[in-house]
């Protein structure tokens, strides 16, 4: 199903919006960009699909007013042949990140949550943090008192210390040390606060605070002060049977590179929700808050974060430290991740930031994150465009997804260079 529509308001109504919506309260829209011409992007994502490379696909990209391309391509599952169309839910695992981010920011905004005090004050379970300096000759997990307290700050920009098992073989070999003596504490940390750079469960912890600070469940929370005052609808951590009905399947990559679909996961009300994972979403919802961002916290009606919270998001805020390289230690879920190599990476309060342009695409200072099943967004505040590519395939940053993504992205700007 290919991609341009040349009406603005059957665009705007394919992504849940009404053509007055777009307009901030004050009257003030920047200038609509009319849609590219995506001829070539089609084909480009055609050909990935002719060849296998991946499932089916929803692309889109949009400025703050209005949406500059959307393409929708392939199948949800290469089993039942179902058509791809820009309505799909897919699994969005860890860009849930970023609406946690927004919710922190909006509470700091509130006087509610503090960026540099200790998050301990508020969630006795991040207090007295022991860091991991290594394990003795009997593989015993060797432990220190951490010497600074984890503050919101560290736990927006993944410089906490605590670290994901997909990504460090270190905190592999302590679950395992773990399972033969739990009065190890749960959750050591890998470094010193505010030293190093790790992707973990910081932003679980930023829910949690989220939580405590909003008095009320994360869910609800995102629903009254994000998805729903922007209208995004199809955005939560349950989906009704409807929603199920347009679902894309997962597929995972085996070692011959053949797609295989899975069945879907059983349909079931967790007992509690995650800042770090486990959303549902479809690629106009996020592009929404997205376009909000782009448009310093403010779409239609909506108000979602003050402008200075919004560039504090593609900040760097760790000096030197670098960030955004990977190496896995599942290959089964996850290749080594390098997003943008030789490009220098920080982390801001909510994305991950390329100092460095890329070249053929995003500006320096763009920000950035994934999903671990393939899902990707990126927001340029300097050429005002943002995009989502959405897919649903295992390992993460799976070779030929990536290589449509990037091609994607090129001929976004491409487009736009030429218009």
């Amino acid at each position: 199903m290919a991609g341009v529509l040349t009406r603005r308001e059957a665009l705007l109504r394919s992504a849940g919006l009404a053509a007055a919506s777009l307009i901030p309260a004050d009257g003030f829209a920047a200038p609509a960009r009319k849609p590219v011409q995506g001829d070539a992007i089609d084909a480009a994502l055609q050909a990935k699909i002719a060849a296998k490379e991946i499932p089916g696909v929803v692309a889109m990209a949009a400025n703050e007013s209005s949406i500059a391309y959307q393409g929708a391509f392939g199948v949800r599952n290469i089993s039942a042949a179902t058509p791809m169309s820009t309505d799909t839910v897919f699994r969005v695992a860890s860009m849930v990140k970023l609406l946690t981010s927004v919710a922190a920011l909006q509470l700091v905004e509130r006087g509610k949550l503090k960026l540099d005090e200790p998050a301990a004050n508020l969630d006795p379970t991040l207090a007295a943090p022991q860091v991991l300096t290594g394990f003795d000759a009997k593989g015993t997990p060797q432990l220190r008192p951490a010497q600074k307290p984890i503050t919101l700050r560290h736990l927006l920009t993944h410089t906490s210390g605590f670290s994901y098992p997909l990504w460090d073989p270190n905190v592999v070999r302590y679950l395992k040390a773990l399972r033969g003596n739990p009065a190890l504490p749960r959750r050591p940390l890998m470094f010193e606060p505010g030293t190093r750079w790790a992707y973990g469960g910081s932003i679980d912890n930023v829910g949690q605070l989220v939580e405590i600070a909003g008095g009320q469940g994360i869910d609800r929370y995102f629903s009254e002060n994000i998805t729903g005052p922007l209208g995004m609808n199809d955005t939560g951590f349950v989906i009704t049977e409807t929603q199920r009905a347009r679902q894309a399947s997962l597929h995972v990559r085996e070692t011959n590179g053949k797609l295989v679909a899975k069945p879907f996961e059983k349909l079931a009300a967790p007992a509690s929700f995650s800042g770090g994972g486990g959303i549902y979403s479809t690629a106009p919802d996020y592009l929404i808050l997205l376009q909000a961002l782009l448009n310093g916290g403010r779409l239609g009606r909506a108000n979602i974060l003050r402008a200075d919270s919004v560039a504090s998001m593609t900040t760097n805020q760790i000096g030197n430290i670098e960030a955004g390289v990977l190496k896995t230690a599942n290959p089964g879920l996850s290749n080594d991740v390098d997003f943008f190599p030789g490009v220098h990476l920080r982390w801001g309060l909510g994305h991950m930031i390329n100092l460095d342009p890329v070249r053929e695409g995003r500006a320096a200072g763009s920000g950035t994150w994934a999903g671990l099943y393939n899902t990707y967004y990126w927001i340029d505040p300097k050429k005002r465009i943002a995009g989502v590519f959405m897919m649903q395939i295992l390992p993460f940053a799976d070779k030929p997804a990536l290589a449509a993504y990037r091609q994607f992205e090129r001929g976004i700007y491409h487009a736009l260079g030429a218009a």
